[in-house]
């Protein structure tokens, strides 16, 4: 892990090969907290999550210890929430061939509108070659929240870029685990359900699942490794519970 911005506690680290998890610490009331981008490395680089536009310098200067910002080719994230996307438009200066990449619900309610970019959209299934990598579209509506709501899976790696799936408290000083984070996500959304829990949830969760991911790429917390289609299925299990 190299930690990039010393004051603010920005780390990445690698996550899965070619792709890498950009971590910062940030206190919420009552608790610590953090916030994670991922950068997919491949002939067209791709930055899931744009964190908070306060947070774009750091995250900005964290990526070039990787690759040249301005190379970057696709921003993309599950749904349209600040820590998501509020970062969107100062990515699209800083990488002018860059264009957002979200689910088409996304782009026709909100984000042909905000951004300074026209959306590229992606129907539910399709996939789009990076070039060494391939990204696949999943659908998944209010799961847990949002109506345009939905993730991308990379087939090569076997990663889950899985937004708000197994939100972890605290630092996320892990950068990658094969522990439990299914017990403290729980714990974490019991007393302030983030959840939709609409009629598809069970069956969007199942869907997902059914990606297998080896790895999954959590918005908040550490990411993890393991058999990803088990502990999805086991999260649906407690949140019907």
């Amino acid at each position: 892990m190299l930690v990039t911005n010393k004051e603010t506690g920005t780390n990445i680290c690698e996550i899965a090969d070619g792709i890498y998890r950009i971590n910062t610490p940030v206190p919420i009331p009552g608790q610590q907290f953090s916030f994670n981008q991922y950068l997919l490395v491949a002939d067209e680089p791709l930055l899931f999550h744009t964190g908070l536009r306060g947070l774009f310098p750091h995250v900005r200067d964290a990526v070039a210890t990787v690759m040249p910002v301005e190379k970057l080719r696709h921003v993309s994230f599950s749904h349209v929430e600040a820590d998501e996307c509020g970062a969107l438009n100062l990515w699209l200066e800083a990488a002018p061939k860059a264009a957002p990449l979200c689910g088409a619900l996304a782009a026709m309610v909100s984000v042909g509108d905000i951004a300074d970019r026209a959306p590229r959209p992606l129907a539910d299934g399709e996939a789009v070659d990076l070039g060494g990598r391939r990204v696949r579209w999943i659908d998944a509506p209010h799961v847990p929240h949002g109506w345009e709501c939905g993730y991308l899976y990379e087939e090569v790696t076997g990663t889950l870029f899985c937004g708000d799936l197994f939100t972890q408290p605290g630092t996320g000083d892990v950068a990658l685990t094969e522990g439990d984070i299914l017990g403290p996500s729980e714990a974490f959304r019991q007393p302030m359900d983030y959840y939709a829990h609409g009629p598809n949830t069970a069956a969007t969760l199942a869907r997902i699942a059914a990606t297998e991911p080896g790895t999954l790429a959590c918005m908040h917390g550490s990411a993890w490794r393991g058999n990803g289609g088990e502990l999805i299925r086991a999260l649906a299990a407690s949140v019907a519970g």
